[in-house]
Order: C-alpha cells, then sequence, then structure tokens
C-alpha cells in the first residue's frame, strides 16, 4: 500500500480545476495508493514518465491534454508526494 502526500498548494489548485479532472485526479490516487508506478505504467491515458532538467528526479503523470500531476517517490518506501497538479502550456516560443 503506498501513501500520497500532498502539497499543501495542491488543495488550492484542485480547486481550480474542472471536476471531470478531479475525479479523474482521485482516480490517479487510488492507482498509485493501490499499486503504484507499476499501476499507473498499465494505464497508457495517464502516460506516467520520468522528467528532466531542472524537474530531475520528479515524474509526471496527465489527467488530460493540459493538466499534469508532478510527484516524487521519495526513500524508494512507497510514500509518493505531489507538488503539483498543473496545467501544461503548449504555447509556441
Amino acid at each position: 500500500m503506498w501513501i500520497v502526500y500532498e502539497h499543501k498548494k495542491v488543495s488550492k489548485q484542485l480547486k481550480k480545476i474542472p471536476v471531470d479532472l478531479l475525479m479523474r485526479y482521485e482516480k490517479w490516487k487510488d492507482i498509485v495508493s493501490i499499486s503504484g508506478l507499476e499501476g499507473l505504467k498499465l494505464i497508457k491515458g495517464f502516460n506516467d514518465e520520468p522528467l528532466s532538467g531542472e524537474w530531475q528526479g520528479y515524474r509526471s503523470s496527465r489527467l488530460n491534454i493540459q493538466y499534469r500531476v508532478i510527484y516524487q517517490i521519495e526513500n524508494e518506501e512507497l510514500y509518493v508526494k505531489v507538488i503539483r497538479v498543473t496545467a501544461h502550456d503548449y504555447r509556441k516560443k
């Protein structure tokens, strides 16, 4: 059984996202708490992937094409810390 800890800012961020994404986030938490990374990798819709650059050591799962859950696994001890639920900016630079 994995334990999901949310950063204190996550509750504010969750108030701003649409209800269907909130339900998808709750489903993401259920999957992580029951089966961890292996469960996320089995579900193609979440597209769980490691991040690089300044976010190295963190992972990202997609809630939809725009929103991501950014999290970190600490101590390899079934501890998942959700850092941010955020909209990804796809504007061309």
